[in-house]
């Protein structure tokens, strides 16, 4: 009204739509089953297309243009695989990983699968938000005209989407492939050069307990060749006699090819290969399961390794060193020694005090040090009690990892273990330059990191449980074999602190 100040008020409504109670399973007939499968999957559709539109749109508040530009510390190196494009950050992918709780390369897919949809393919996201067509022949599109441009991936999806639903997801994505080669071989070579650059060998947990799948991504024509010599190899030890089966045998040819390899021209290597065991478990006194390379096994397999290497009776095996961990009632790390070091210990007491009344510590961790590199014995007490770079869904081992001072040393962080943890270079690299991200380490190790986009995630040591959840019996030692002299640093990399 005039002579009288106006005043304007805005109600936002949050509209959520309310999920209707499932009818119990059991009450369902055969059609009614078949049809709410049919709705899962639309609703999985429709919930896929939505967590594109999310990551792309976080994506673009996260510009590259906040990363270190080239030439100054911290800035990426040539020759480094690009996880992101399109002028986003290259900490993207480590947040958007924190945020879906997912590993970074997984983080890395989900978001060159988004910008391909979004980019690339409209009318296949169109479908995909409707619910018509599925999660896994979207995605098939998607993988295959991933690194196509938009002219020849909109050639591609007009010729297949209509017929899409009726096609196997195999066909489709075969179907995909040819269309691609017919009009742009260019992006053929482009995927295998990429891929090359990508290339790895990994370690996965196998199905069968005591067992671990070893992979490489390898050209075609060397994957062929490589079969082929293995499987002749294993046909020889077949027809001399061997009763195994050919599959055990091909193996078995593998594993020796690589562990003790002739004339290949290349350095002698020694294996680093870490098994942890409960000290009672060794004695069978419990089943409590142990681990090899942190790929879990039953007790009675870790006796069975122990054997094998000369350790029976907690003696190094030949060649190779022993190391104690000891730990808290609750897995935390107290500290590490060797049971040289442990019998000097026991012996040496306190002589100051009574031997029944005297609790002054004879083992700890190591003590903080003024300098700003960690001593020796702070860098073997924090690669036992890490593992793994600390970072959320990482698995990076230690030998690849730097010591991180989680309070800057520069800003007066202690090189104190309560201060120090592993994390790979990359994570290294994100938590020094990458803007809003915040790090915290409690004393006993545990890690809290929380993204620029308020999301917090928290990581414990291996071996350390909450409270409450304390196992049965000793935490365990770790036996360890020679290591080299030195772990090589990552090519065309710097040292911290950058």
């Amino acid at each position: 009204m005039a002579g009288h100040a106006g005043s304007l008020q805005i109600d936002v409504v949050w509209e959520r739509p309310i999920t209707s109670p499932r009818v119990p399973v059991a009450w369902l007939s055969d059609d009614d089953k078949a049809a709410e499968l049919r709705r899962v999957q639309e609703r999985r559709a429709a919930d896929t297309a939505y967590e594109a539109e999310l990551i792309m749109s976080l994506a673009a508040e996260r510009p590259a243009s906040a990363d270190p530009a080239p030439g100054t510390p911290g800035a990426r190196r040539p020759g480094w695989a690009d996880e992101v494009s399109g002028g986003v950050s290259e900490f993207f992918t480590s947040e958007l990983s924190a945020v879906l709780n997912l590993g970074r390369g997984t983080a890395a897919y989900r978001y060159a699968r988004a910008r391909t949809w979004l980019t690339k393919l409209p009318l296949t996201f169109a479908a995909l938000q409707a619910g018509e067509l599925d999660q896994r022949r979207a995605t098939q599109l998607a993988e295959v005209l991933m690194h196509t441009n938009a002219e020849v991936a909109g050639q591609v999806e007009a010729a297949l989407l209509g017929e899409a639903t009726d096609l196997s997801v195999a066909r489709l994505r075969a179907r995909a492939t040819e269309e691609l080669l017919r009009l742009d071989a260019a992006a053929a070579d482009e995927r295998r050069a990429e891929a090359e650059k990508a290339a790895d060998v990994h370690l996965y947990p196998s199905a069968t307990d005591g067992r671990a799948t070893l992979a490489a991504d390898l050209p075609a024509e060397e994957a062929v060749e490589c079969f082929d010599v293995v499987d002749q190899l294993a046909r020889m030890l077949k027809a001399d006699g061997d009763p195994r089966r050919i599959g055990a045998l091909r193996a078995h040819v593998l594993s020796l090819l690589i562990r003790r390899p002739a004339d290949s021209g290349l350095p002698p290597v020694r294996a680093d290969v870490r098994i942890t065991a409960d000290l009672d478990a060794l004695t069978g006194a419990t089943p409590t399961p142990g681990e090899v390379g942190g790929l879990p096994i039953t007790a009675a397999h870790v006796r069975e390794l122990l054997v094998r290497i000369g350790a029976l009776g907690l003696t190094a095996p030949v060649g190779g060193t022993l190391t104690l961990a000891i730990t808290g009632p609750d897995g935390e790390l107290l500290a590490t020694t060797t049971p040289a070091e442990l019998a000097r210990a026991a012996h040496r007491g306190c002589s100051d005090h009574r031997e029944d009344a005297c609790s002054c510590p004879v083992l700890g961790p190591p003590p903080e040090t003024t300098g700003y590199a960690p001593t020796d014995r702070q860098r073997a007490f924090l690669t036992v009690r890490d593992r793994r770079c600390r970072f959320p869904n990482c698995g990076q081992r230690t030998g690849w990892t730097d010591l991180d001072h989680v309070a800057p040393h520069g800003d007066g962080g202690a090189t104190d273990c309560t201060n120090l943890c592993c994390l790979c270079r990359s994570h290294h690299r994100l938590k020094t330059f990458a803007p809003g991200w915040r790090f915290r380490l409690d004393d006993d190790g545990t890690l809290h990191v929380t993204t620029p986009s308020g999301v917090t995630r928290t990581t414990r040591p291996p071996g350390l449980r909450p409270p409450g959840l304390r196992p049965p019996g000793l935490r365990p030692p770790e036996l360890r074999t020679p290591a080299p002299a030195a772990v090589p640093p990552l090519p065309d990399d710097e040292p911290p602190p950058f």
